[in-house]
């Protein structure tokens, strides 16, 4: 059994009527299922606007309902947490699964210093007394690699560079040493040495605890640096299933290979830089068919009739498009 399924998640908000009632619904997340085993890298692949931070934010369960409509099935270790009452998911989010946000200096308090906020999670989650909370604060920033941590939990958010604030929000995440730690998009707006930075102690975590990661991110370099899954979003679905080798060896998805062909390369400098065309279809008016068939030079007839279901390959991976066998033997 994997430590984290989720299985056909579905996750939807009320759109407005014009007299102010709710007559429809967007539908941000479309029948989302995966799997993630103890020690192992998932990362959620896909452009802005595809789900995969309300995908996160439904497995954590940090949604608010109302307005937002969550069914399906996400299970921790066998134990369902949609069904969860709203106090026992708080217990269950931080202690058993952390996240780390995009934003730093949204998420954090700008009030309290970093050894306050930290100290106050440890106070009211594990009880701990107001100095031995301070002592297990300075463990932690010293864990992130922030040097004098001894000091600087004593400074205030806006006291730190953008990197620093990244290793608050890790030491936050992990803080009560979750099985699971789900990190959003979490080098967003950093310069591309501390994003190594970053990557590289999240994985330092993940090979001292034994956590699972689920990474939700766009970018192909860190996937392809730590992640052993992956799973491609595009509007609100999984389109591809594989593992990371699968994947850049050959996708089973035009939408995958177009993201892999927008990728820069040093062995081909003269030329232009591929672009997926067009744009992600409105989550509130998708096409017919396969939702990708508007900006895909595969498309025919049926895939602008009938939409694709996620079916499982040979090799183990899975794919939602008609073309599927024809893409992996061309890609062979």
């Amino acid at each position: 059994m994997a430590l984290l399924e989720v299985e056909d998640l579905r996750v939807s908000f009320p759109v407005p009527g014009s007299g102010g009632d709710a007559t429809s619904s967007v539908h941000a997340v479309n029948g989302v299922s995966l799997a993630l085993e103890s020690g192992r890298t998932l990362a959620i692949l896909g452009e802005s606007g595809s789900g995969k931070s309300v995908t996160a934010q439904a497995v954590m369960g940090i949604l608010d309902e109302p307005p937002a409509r969550v069914a399906g099935s996400v299970r921790l270790r066998g134990r369902e947490l949609l069904t969860l009452t709203p106090k026992q998911r708080d217990r269950v989010s931080g202690e058993e699964i952390g996240m780390v946000f995009q934003d730093a200096m949204a998420a954090l308090n700008p009030v309290y210093t970093v050894g306050e906020q930290l100290g106050e999670l440890l106070r009211v989650r594990r009880g701990l007394s107001r100095s031995a909370a301070r002592r297990r604060a300075v463990e932690l920033v010293d864990r992130v690699h922030i040097p004098a941590a001894k000091d600087r939990v004593r400074d205030y958010p806006h006291q730190f560079s953008g990197g620093m604030r990244q290793r608050i929000m890790i030491a936050l995440a992990i803080a009560l040493e979750p099985d699971v730690l789900i990190a959003d998009e979490p080098t967003t707006a950093l310069d591309v040495t501390v994003q190594a930075q970053v990557m590289e102690l999240i994985a330092e975590i993940q090979r001292d605890s034994g956590m699972a990661l689920l990474l939700i991110t766009h970018d192909l370099g860190v996937v392809a640096e730590v992640a052993d899954d992956v799973a491609v979003m595009y509007a609100g679905r999984i389109v591809e299933r594989a593992t990371v080798q699968q994947v850049f060896a050959g996708p089973a998805h035009p939408y995958t290979e177009g993201l892999l062909a927008s990728m820069p390369r040093i062995d081909r400098r003269d030329e232009e830089l591929y672009a997926i065309p067009g744009a992600p279809p409105n989550p509130a008016r998708l096409p017919a068919g396969c939702p990708f068939h508007l900006r895909c030079p595969r498309a025919d007839d049926v895939c602008r009739a009938t939409l694709p279901v996620l079916e499982p390959l040979p090799d183990g991976r899975a794919s939602a498009c008609h073309h599927r066998k024809e893409l992996l033997h061309v890609g062979g």
